[in-house]
This record gives C-alpha cells, sequence and structure tokens, in this order.
C-alpha cells in the first residue's frame, strides 16, 4: 500500500505542478492582456483628445472663414457704391466741362462783339 500511496502521492504532485505551471501562464497572459489593453485604452484616449482639439480648431477656422466671407461681402458693396459715386462724379465733371466750354465760347463770342462793336464807335471824349 506504501507504493501505491507513493504511486497517488507523486501523481498528484505531478498534476498540482502542472495546474501551478499552467496557473502561471495563465497570469503572465493576463498581465500582458492587461498590459496591451491599458496601451490602447491610452492610445485610444490620446486620440480622442487630438480629435476634439482639432474639431474646436476646425470650429474656430468655419468661423473665421464666415467672418472673413461677410467682411469681404461688405467691402464688395462698398467697392460698388464707390464705384458708382466715382461715375457720378465723373459724369459731373464732363458737364461741368461742357458747361464751362459754352460759355468760354459765349465769353469769346462777346468779346468779339464788343471788340466790333467798339471799332465801329468811335470814342467819345
Amino acid at each position: 500500500m506504501d507504493e501505491s500511496k507513493n504511486k497517488l502521492v507523486v501523481i498528484l504532485s505531478g498534476i498540482v505542478l502542472a495546474l501551478v505551471v499552467v496557473w502561471i501562464a495563465s497570469c503572465a497572459s493576463v498581465y500582458k492582456h492587461k498590459a496591451a489593453r491599458e496601451k490602447e485604452m491610452s492610445a485610444r484616449f490620446d486620440l480622442e483628445e487630438k480629435l476634439s482639439k482639432i474639431s474646436q480648431q476646425d470650429a474656430a477656422l468655419e468661423q473665421k472663414l464666415k467672418t472673413a466671407e461677410k467682411s469681404l461681402d461688405e467691402a464688395k458693396v462698398a467697392h460698388e457704391e464707390a464705384k458708382k459715386a466715382l461715375m457720378q462724379e465723373q459724369l459731373i465733371s464732363q458737364s461741368l466741362k461742357e458747361e464751362l466750354e459754352k460759355v468760354t465760347k459765349q465769353k469769346e463770342l462777346l468779346q468779339q462783339q464788343l471788340a466790333v462793336i467798339s471799332a465801329a464807335k468811335p470814342l467819345k471824349r
């Protein structure tokens, strides 16, 4: 019986030893998976932070773009108004030039007539 008890103890010791080795290997595997998971979670968190910052920057840039477009539209309107005002001033200037030419011609004509009349009448003293 001692021999069968010794065999049983050796077999049970072998089984226990095998289970301890399996348990240690399992713990090591769990540790590796846990470390990989923590690394992945850290990477995801970093990427989410970057995405959030990029989204905020995108929103800020869109707002700046809208502001710039509005400013451009206002500048275009102001430019068109200035262009219209310039055209009106040019028309007024042209009209005044034409009027000045007419008045100058009339002045010259009157001076010629005055000269003719003065030449026709002798000076009385």
